[in-house]
């Protein structure tokens, strides 16, 4: 470890689907936040942790700023709103391949009222042509002043290690808040519920929109060692659950040996999964459900 380390917080915002959790993942190395080509992915702040021998970057992956339309939407606005506030850099986020939209004067209406460097990252450039990106910036440079335009690809990985180093250049001398080894704050059981939705988010396309959640209700260790896992998929209604349990249990079966592989590899150990499908209705507006599924009321 060097002589001074650095350390601190670091937002990143954007609209639905602008690969937020793809470059979180590209940056810690490992799988944390799930990632679809659906809106409204992410509905937790995702904590990831950068290490390095001379500093130490907390990334926070909000849920994408959009309008809400019920309950559960209120709670993604609020935190992501909520996360500019306590943190020591926003990073801005917009898909270049899709370029200006109506979300993104949204987010910088709010992003002007707050008090902290805003960096503007262009992703997903590997998609345009250069002088599209050059119109790109010159149309957001007009909205309000950035600290830096940084373009980057996170899926490819370009220009991603000159953004971190942008950061670490803003970031002054401070602590480290996580072991080395640690890459998030979220306990097992979040990020094994995020591969269960995930692999119902790319299975079931279109058919099956946000109205899923994902309950762990048990977590075993057997005497050889490996875990059973039993979780429970929540739907809002009955031919939803058709839909995910599929012909004969096809689909849930597809859903239950994608998840497997992921959580064997974050967790290191076999896993036998066992899913349930259940109906409850309209639990995006109902208070008690959201608790339940760990979102919690005074934020919605």
């Amino acid at each position: 470890m060097s002589d001074t380390f650095k350390s601190g917080f670091t937002a990143i915002v954007g609209r639905p689907n602008v690969g937020k959790s793809t470059f979180m993942n590209r940056v810690i190395g490992e799988k944390i936040a799930i990632m679809s080509d659906k809106a409204q992915t992410t509905r937790n702040r995702i904590q990831g942790v950068y290490t390095d021998e001379d500093s130490q970057i907390v990334f926070i992956d909000t849920p994408g700023i959009h309008k809400p339309k019920h309950k559960l939407g209120n709670y993604m606005v609020n935190t992501a709103e909520q996360t500019l506030n306590e943190v020591d850099i926003i990073l801005f986020m917009i898909n270049a391949e899709e370029g200006y939209g109506r979300g993104d004067q949204f987010i910088v209406d709010r992003l002007k009222n707050v008090d902290r460097p805003v960096y503007l990252i262009i992703n997903k450039i590997d998609r345009v042509h250069p002088d599209k990106l050059i119109t790109l910036i010159e149309q957001y440079r007009e909205l309000m002043e950035f600290t830096e335009i940084v373009p980057i690809s996170a899926l490819e990985g370009n220009n991603v290690d000159h953004l971190l180093t942008v950061i670490k250049g803003h970031l002054e001398e401070g602590p480290q808040y996580y072991p080395e080894d640690q890459i998030t704050d979220h306990p097992e059981r979040f990020v094994i519920s995020e591969f269960i939705r995930e692999k119902v988010l790319h299975l079931t396309r279109e058919e099956i929109p946000h109205s899923i959640a994902v309950k762990i209700e048990e977590i075993d260790e057997e005497e050889n060692g490996s875990l059973h896992i039993q979780a429970i998929i929540v739907v809002e209604r009955k031919s939803q659950k058709g839909i995910i349990i599929g012909k004969q249990g096809s689909m849930l079966k597809e859903v239950g040996t994608r998840a497997r592989k992921d959580i064997e590899a974050l967790l290191g150990s076999k896993v036998f999964l066992e899913l349930w499908v259940k109906v409850q209705k309209d639990w995006r507006n109902r208070s008690i459900d959201l608790n339940d599924f760990g979102y919690r009321e005074d934020d919605y």
